[in-house]
């Protein structure tokens, strides 16, 4: 598959995770709604990725452009809803407790499930982010490439919240782990 004609809005078939839209471009993953699995960061050169080409659709019908507007345009309207991210079944119902120095100051403690969804939260809005700056009209690829750098750089920040979520494939995953 030609990595370099794929953009916002394709649609393509994997052996494992099956149908899926791409919603997402990085330097060399693609970021894939999956109808079945979720959202995933599927290298460009995956050898199990296929583009699906429907039948009886002309350029002139439907255009990539035209798929990438109509998806920004649901982006927008849908930017508030996340994908449900399950916690780890070790942190239900458990509390995080921030103890000062002094122990003369009170703990402050907050239950994990809030902390989890303030992580997951942070999360979905820089996923959002980037697909903002990769849909941009106006930035370069070079400008594009270089605040991908940062974006990836942030969630290796975030690496450390992992123990949090259940599911290993819902991980930050940064630079190093690349």
């Amino acid at each position: 598959m030609d990595q370099l004609t794929l953009g916002i809005g394709t649609r393509l078939q994997h052996t494992q995770h099956g149908p899926g839209v791409i919603v997402g471009i990085r330097y060399a993953t693609y970021l894939i709604s999956f109808i079945y699995h979720g959202i995933k960061e599927i290298d460009k050169d995956d050898i199990h990725l296929e583009e699906i080409i429907p039948e009886n659709v002309t350029e002139e019908i439907e255009t990539h452009s035209e798929v990438e507007r109509s998806l920004l345009k649901i982006l927008r309207l849908w930017g508030g809803i996340t994908e449900v991210v399950p916690l780890g079944d070790r942190w239900q119902k458990g509390t995080m407790i921030l103890q000062p120095a002094d122990k003369s100051l009170k703990p402050k403690e907050v239950p994990i499930e809030d902390f989890f969804h303030k992580i997951v939260m942070l999360r979905d809005r820089v996923r959002v982010m980037e697909q903002h700056i990769n849909a941009h009209k106006v930035l370069t690829d070079e400008d594009k490439v270089n605040l991908q750098q940062y974006i990836t750089r942030i969630y290796g920040s975030l690496t450390t919240f992992n123990v949090l979520f259940r599911n290993k494939e819902q991980w930050f995953i940064g630079e190093s782990s690349k």
